[in-house]
């Protein structure tokens, strides 16, 4: 059986989720992987995996972070892309 893309893009960036037992990681959540990323990764990282789920996807999960997951977010990158998405998506 073939990994989805998304298991592929977790797996590449793996030391992201250090914390995460090895056989838990395929269970992450879309809002703590598009976190993590977001948060910590180049913009050809960001790029990559809006390109796997698609921006309309990618701003589903962001705009449904609400509270304390939305806080969990530098306030400047979560300002960028909540501009960026009111453009683009």
């Amino acid at each position: 059986m073939n990994p989805k893309p998304i298991d592929e893009f977790i797996e590449k960036n793996k030391p992201l989720f250090w914390y995460t037992p090895e056989d838990k990681k395929a269970g992450i959540s879309d809002e703590l992987l598009l976190e993590n990323v977001i948060n910590y990764c180049e913009l050809s990282t960001i790029k990559e995996l809006f390109a796997i789920w698609g921006l309309q996807k990618s701003k589903r999960v962001f705009k449904g972070m609400k509270g304390r997951k939305a806080h969990n977010f530098y306030p400047e990158i979560y300002h960028f892309f909540s501009e960026y998405f009111k453009r683009v998506a």
